[in-house]
C-alpha cells in the first residue's frame, strides 16, 4: 500500500521502517505507536528526503525528546562552528537540532545538515525569507513566503516552525491587550510588523491549505509556531496567548484532515502555578497534539543561568504532558551560545526530560536511576561515571579532588554512609578515627 505520511500510513495500518525503529527506542509495541500516530497524539518528523536520519517519536505518552537550536548569525557566521555544535549536540544526546540561522548561505548549511546529521532537522522558514530574498520586509510578497515554506521542504528539513496563528484577528487583540514585554518570538514579531506595514493577512494563515499540501506531498510535520508566547512572567497566560492557542486548536484539526503531522509550541516564560494548567488547556484545545515548549523560565531574573530556570520548568511542563523540550542556555537573553553553552543546555534539558519521565512512569525510565543506585551502594566509580548524564563532567570532578581512600570521595571519606552500612551490615567492624 502507498502512503503519503506518517499519519496517512499509520491510519492505513501501515508499519513504516520508521514507526518500527521508533517503536523499539520507546519499549513499545509497533502497533501502539501505529495507533497514537494515527490520532495525532505522536508524530514521527521524517521528511522523505532526510535519507541518513535516525528517526524518533514525540508524543507525551513517550520519552521526552529535546531539541537544540543552532545556527549562523551577523555577528557570528561561522558554519564550521556551528556544523561542531550539532555534532556535539547529537553525541551528547539531543533528538532534535533547529536551524535557526539568520545570515550567511544558510541553504547551504540547512543541506549539510539534512545531508550529514542523523537527528531530526527543523527550521523557521520566516527567518531565512528575510536573508534569502534580500530585500526590505514589506516587500516579500505572500508567494515569496509560501516559495521558502516549499523550498525548505525539498531541503529534506523534518519540521517547520511557521507562525500561522498571528493573523489579523489574534494581531487585533494583542494590540488591545497592551502586554509588558509585547511579541518576543522572532518570527512573530517579523510576520507581525510585515502584516502591519502591508495591510494583508498573515499569508501562511491566508493559504494555510497551500503549507498542508507542501507538508503532505514531503511528509513534513508542521510545529505550529506560538506568536504570542509570553516574554515575562508579567504576560503569562494572557488574552493573546489563549487566544492564538485557539487559533492553533483549529488548524491542527485542519492539518489531520489532510494527514499532516502537528507539533503545537507552547509557552516560553511563566510561572510555577501556571505550568500544568497550560499544559491541561493545550491538550484539551489541540486535542493531544504533542506540545513543544520553551523552557518554560519560571523567572525573569537570572540571565546567564536560563538553563536553570528553564530545566524547572520543562520538568514540569513534560510531567504534565509536554512531549518536546526546547533547551535553553545559560547565553539566553544575552549572545549565540558557545560550545559550552550548548552543553550545559543540553545536559539540563535532559536532566528536565528524565526528571519528567520518571514522574510519568515512562517505560523504563527507573531502570537508569537502579543502576547508578546500585553503583553507589558498591561504590563502583567507574560504573558510576559510565551510568551519568555526563560522564566527562563526573571524572573530572572526582579527579580534582582525589581521596586518601579510592573507595571514598573527598567529602566524607571515612564517614562515607554507604562504606560503612556496607561493613557494617557484613558483620564487619567501622572504626572510622582508626583507619
Amino acid at each position: 500500500m502507498n502512503y503519503t505520511t506518517q499519519m496517512d500510513a499509520a491510519r492505513k495500518g501501515i508499519l513504516t521502517k520508521e514507526m518500527e525503529i521508533t517503536a523499539k527506542k520507546e519499549g513499545i509495541k509497533p502497533e501502539e505507536l501505529i495507533k497514537l500516530v494515527a490520532v495525532g497524539t505522536a508524530v514521527i518528523p521524517a521528511n522523505k528526503h532526510h535519507a541518513c536520519l535516525d528517526p524518533n517519536a514525540i508524543g507525551s505518552m513517550l520519552k521526552t525528546k529535546i531539541n537544540v537550536n543552532l545556527g549562523t548569525s551577523r555577528d557570528l557566521n561561522d558554519m564550521d562552528l556551528e556544523l561542531k555544535k550539532v555534532e556535539d549536540a547529537v553525541l551528547l544526546g539531543a533528538e532534535s537540532i533547529m536551524d535557526l540561522s539568520s545570515f550567511g548561505d544558510t541553504r547551504k548549511f540547512r543541506k549539510r545538515l539534512t545531508s550529514q546529521c542523523p537527528a531530526m532537522i527543523g527550521t523557521v522558514p520566516i527567518y531565512d525569507a528575510v536573508v534569502y530574498y534580500h530585500k526590505p520586509l514589506r516587500e516579500i510578497t505572500s508567494e515569496e513566503w509560501i516559495q521558502i515554506v516549499e523550498m525548505h521542504a525539498l531541503d529534506g528539513v523534518d519540521f517547520m516552525t511557521i507562525h500561522v496563528g498571528i493573523n489579523k484577528q489574534t494581531a487585533h487583540r494583542f494590540k488591545e491587550a497592551k502586554r509588558l514585554t509585547n511579541i518576543v518570538s522572532r518570527g512573530g514579531s517579523i510576520i507581525f510588523a510585515w502584516m502591519e506595514m502591508t495591510g494583508n493577512e498573515n499569508p501562511f494563515y491566508e493559504h494555510y491549505d497551500r503549507i498542508l499540501e507542501i507538508c503532505r506531498e514531503h511528509d513534513v510535520t508542521l510545529s505550529l509556531g506560538d506568536a504570542c508566547r509570553p516574554g515575562c512572567i508579567a504576560d503569562a497566560t494572557d488574552i493573546s496567548q489563549i487566544e492564538e492557542l485557539v487559533t492553533l486548536g483549529e488548524l491542527t484539526r485542519r492539518a489531520w484532515e489532510k494527514d499532516v503531522q502537528v507539533i503545537v509550541e507552547g509557552p516560553g516564560h511563566m510561572p510555577l502555578d501556571q505550568i500544568a494548567a497550560n499544559m491541561k488547556i493545550q491538550q484539551t484545545i489541540c486535542k493531544g497534539a504533542p506540545f513543544y515548549v520553551l523552557g518554560p523560565l519560571v523567572t525573569d531574573i537570572a540571565p546567564g543561568y536560563d538553563h536553570i530556570t528553564a530545566a524547572i520548568g520543562g520538568a514540569i511542563a513534560a510531567a504534565a504532558g509536554a512531549s518536546f523540550l526546547c533547551y535553553v542556555t545559560p547565553a539566553e537573553h544575552l549572545r549565540l551560545p558557545d560550545a559550552d553553552d550548548v552543553k550545559e543546555g543540553i545536559i539540563a534539558a535532559r536532566i528536565a526530560a528524565h526528571a519528567a519521565d520518571l514522574a510519568k512512569g515512562i517505560k523504563g525510565a527507573k531502570d537508569w536511576d537502579y543502576q547508578m543506585s546500585d553503583a553507589r551502594k558498591r561504590l563502583d566509580w567507574e560504573a558510576m561515571f559510565d551510568l551519568s548524564i555526563d560522564p566527562e563532567k563526573a571524572r573530572r570532578y572526582r579527579a580534582s579532588s582525589k581521596p586518601e581512600k579510592e573507595d571514598t570521595c573527598s567529602m566524607c571519606g571515612n564517614f562515607c554512609a554507604m562504606k560503612n552500612m556496607n561493613r557494617i551490615l557484613d558483620g564487619q567492624i567501622v572504626n572510622i578515627y582508626e583507619e
